[in-house]
């Protein structure tokens, strides 16, 4: 303590002179890996609102995680069908554009060198005819009949 008997200013509301406290970040207080302290800085410099609470940039911050890492499970699975190991910007579009609601998320996205799903319509494909019937194989097309 000080000789004039006030108390020390900065010491984080602690008595005596105990060790610091490590400072913990708002991403590890709330388990998440998207940085809670940058997307809250991108919230007040982007003037969406003059205020931002505190709560907002963890939420914004969950569900962009979320987000991502649906993406990137879907397009793991993707990659893993095409029996490669690294996730290309095909396996992005096949991911997102095959499941339901991130197809309808990122409807007006282009995915560049992405290409697209492969889909044949059903007008140009060859027509059947179901008169004639095409024998499986030739041995049994050529068998002469049976002699009674």
């Amino acid at each position: 303590m000080e000789s004039t008997g006030k108390m020390k200013k900065g010491a984080a509301g602690r008595r005596g002179g105990g060790p610091k406290k490590k400072p913990v970040s708002r991403s590890v207080k709330a388990g998440l890996q998207f940085p809670v302290g940058r997307i809250g800085r991108f919230l007040k410099k982007g003037r969406y609102a003059q205020r931002v609470g505190s709560g907002a940039p963890v939420y914004l911050a969950a569900v962009l995680e979320y987000l991502a890492a649906e993406v990137l499970e879907l397009a793991g699975n993707a990659a893993r069908d095409n029996k490669k190991n690294r996730i290309i910007p095909r396996h992005l579009l096949l991911a997102v554009r095959n499941d339901e609601e991130l197809g309808k998320l990122l409807a007006g996205v282009t995915i560049a060198h992405g290409g697209v799903l492969p889909n044949i319509n059903p007008i140009l494909l060859p027509k059947k005819t179901g008169g004639e019937k095409v024998p499986k194989s030739p041995s049994k097309a050529t068998k002469s009949p049976k002699k009674a």
